[in-house]
This record gives structure tokens, C-alpha cells and sequence, in this order.
């Protein structure tokens, strides 16, 4: 398993071959609290926002911690009061009426399969346990890299998932595969991170280092290629008709 050091290296890697904004950040479910980690300091009023709050610290989790989030509950399967039972059933009524989630849709929502006591979030490169998820806030140019990798590492696409962004965490640990989150109208109201030309990208911790080292791989030929790309382009807009070998004769004069 690798050290708190490698940990932040591959941090490191991700950041630099994707050129991320926000840090890569780590999610672990635990029985039991890190030692040295506390549960955050101020209330949420969703838990997605721990994902951008973990960006920049290290903090430790329990059902309490999430009782504003009545979905968020529901799909890490954390122990709810009957408080939350309520609203989670307020808010599934309304929902309904909207015809933004409907009956038959509930059994589609990614549901942890797992019962953890813990939820602890982190910088990646801080991170106290082996991670269970890793999360990126990605633009459309980092996750085509992301997907790349996927294709790669996997051997399939990612799924694209839409409402409720939180149940991204629950696909990527029942599956083991990685996923993304294109938000929802909640995350994107709650999370500052989280704008419109930015999505979320979830990767099985215990795949960290084979998507690192395609991700840095795919970074490098994706710029090349892309240079490449600009080059021909600008050759045809000129007027003329070049092979591939032209291209790539223009490609290694620069």
C-alpha cells in the first residue's frame, strides 16, 4: 500500500499532467477516527460540500456531520435519524411532483453497499488512510484525459451520471470502476468549485497509481497531438493538402 509520501506524489503527478485547479481529493470509510482528526468545525448544508472543503483540509465525519442532508444519508447509507427519514421523504415528494425523480427512478440511485461509522476527507497528498475514492473537479479537457485513462486502465467508458452527484461515491466503491458526475442542480448550488464548466470525476482508490501513470502518459500525447492538430489545421487553411508525414515532418521542426 503506498506511503503517505507516495500519496503525495501521485497528488502531485495528477495535478501537474491535468493542470487541475483544486487538488485531487480522498475519501475514506473507517470504523474508527484517524488519529489527529477531528469532525469539521462549521455545519454543512449538503454533504458534497466536505468535497470542496477537503481541498484544503483534513477532517473526519459521522451521521451527525450530514444531518442537513437528508440525500446524502441516503445514498452512504449512514445511520439516520427519524428527523432525516422525514426529510428525506419531503424531499423525494418533491422531487416527484417535479418529475425530477421519480418512483421508478429511485432504484437507479447508486446506494453504498457498505455500512461505514466514518467518513474521512482529505487532500490527497494528506491523506491518513488509503483511499476508498479519489475525486477531481475536472473541466471538459482534464476529463477527456480522465476518460482516456478509464478506456485504458479498465477496459470501458466511464459512466456519465446526472442527480444526485453524491451517489458517484457509492457507484465507484460498488463497482470498483470509475465514474463521472456531471453534479446536479443541488452540488452546483452548494459548492463554489463546482461551476458550470467544471464536473467531478470519481477513481477507485485501489487503482490510484495505474490511472496516474496513464493520466501523466495521456497528458504528454494529448499535447503533441493537439499540437499536431493545430499544425495540419493551419496547413489546410492555407491552401494546401498535407500527408500525415508532412505533418508530422512540420510537427518535429518546431
Amino acid at each position: 500500500m503506498p506511503t503517505t509520501r507516495d500519496y503525495s506524489k501521485l497528488s502531485a503527478d495528477l495535478v501537474d499532467a491535468l493542470h487541475l485547479q483544486q487538488p485531487p481529493v480522498a475519501l475514506c470509510f473507517s470504523d474508527a477516527v484517524p488519529a489527529g482528526l477531528e469532525a469539521p468545525a462549521e455545519p454543512v448544508a449538503a454533504g458534497c460540500k466536505f468535497w470542496e472543503d477537503a481541498t484544503v483540509a483534513s477532517f473526519t465525519t459521522s451521521a451527525n456531520d450530514h444531518e442537513l442532508c437528508a440525500i446524502g444519508v441516503y445514498t452512504h447509507r449512514l445511520q439516520s435519524t427519524q428527523a432525516q427519514q422525514t426529510d428525506l421523504m419531503d424531499a423525494l415528494k418533491v422531487f416527484g411532483d417535479l418529475g425530477y425523480v421519480r418512483q421508478e427512478d429511485l432504484p437507479l440511485i447508486p446506494v453504498l453497499a457498505a455500512e461505514a461509522k466514518y467518513i474521512t476527507y482529505s487532500p490527497l497528498a494528506q491523506t491518513p488512510l488509503p483511499p476508498d475514492v479519489v475525486l477531481m473537479f475536472a473541466n471538459a479537457s482534464q476529463t477527456l484525459i480522465l476518460s482516456e485513462a478509464t478506456q485504458q486502465v479498465e477496459n470501458q467508458n466511464a459512466p456519465a451520471m446526472g442527480r444526485p452527484a453524491c451517489a458517484v461515491v457509492p457507484q465507484v466503491m460498488n463497482t470498483g470502476r470509475a465514474a463521472l458526475s456531471l453534479g446536479c442542480c443541488g452540488a452546483r448550488a452548494y459548492l463554489n468549485t463546482l461551476t458550470d464548466g467544471v464536473a467531478l470525476f470519481a477513481i477507485p482508490g485501489d487503482k490510484l497509481e495505474a490511472y496516474t501513470e496513464r493520466v501523466t502518459a495521456l497528458a504528454d500525447a494529448n499535447q503533441t497531438l493537439t499540437r499536431f492538430h493545430e499544425l495540419r489545421r493551419h496547413d489546410v487553411d492555407l491552401g494546401n493538402r498535407p500527408t500525415i508525414q508532412e505533418s508530422l515532418t512540420a510537427l518535429a521542426a518546431t
